[in-house]
């Protein structure tokens, strides 16, 4: 894959997305651009661009500096929300992270338009069906397709899974674990 074809956006569990807001000491937060040009979100808050490169200027309006306790905060509405996490690439230097959009299937325009191409994380779900009490949680609040309900038995299409880990952030049996992708 040549560097023109790598997306600007890749997937990532909140786990991994926390390694990045570790591995810097300073933030800046901006209002979603695709939030902004929807009129709002039906699923959480506007100002949850946060960005670790203050030259990109984040997605949308509103770009200031934040201290890790309002990280934090978007974090917190990332879990009540069932926000995914989207790190974003620097373009010009593929290597670095530029900051973390958080994102759900109500407003981002990757998950309304299919056409926009978006990296699958390093993990996908595994999940213990045996364990499994197809109680409808983790379909519920899958955004990429991966699990959904027939005849009220959960149904897992493995290849959907892009590993943000937000299935196994809701099943209240634990089943379901996020292993390295293959």
């Amino acid at each position: 894959m040549s560097d023109s074809e790598i997306p600007f956006h890749y997937v990532s569990t909140k786990q991994e997305a926390r390694q990045l807001v570790e591995s810097h000491d300073r933030f800046w937060v901006s209002n979603c651009g695709c939030r902004e040009k929807r009129g709002g979100c039906q699923q959480s808050r506007m100002d949850v661009c946060l960005v670790f490169n203050p030259e990109f200027g984040g997605t949308g309006s509103g770009l200031h500096e934040v201290g890790r306790e309002e990280v934090e905060a978007i974090f917190r509405e990332a879990d009540y929300a069932r926000l995914v996490t989207r790190p974003f690439r620097n373009m010009e230097n593929l290597s670095q992270t530029d900051g973390i959009c958080f994102c759900c299937d109500d407003c981002c325009s990757y998950f309304l338009n299919h056409e926009e191409v978006c990296d699958r994380g390093k993990y996908v779900e595994d999940t213990d069906r045996s364990a499994c009490i197809d109680c409808e949680m983790c379909a519920d609040a899958c955004h990429f397709g991966a699990r959904t309900m027939a005849d009220k038995i959960l149904v897992v299409e493995h290849e959907k899974c892009y590993g943000c880990g937000i299935c196994a952030e809701v099943c209240p049996q634990e089943c379901v674990r996020m292993v390295p992708a293959q």
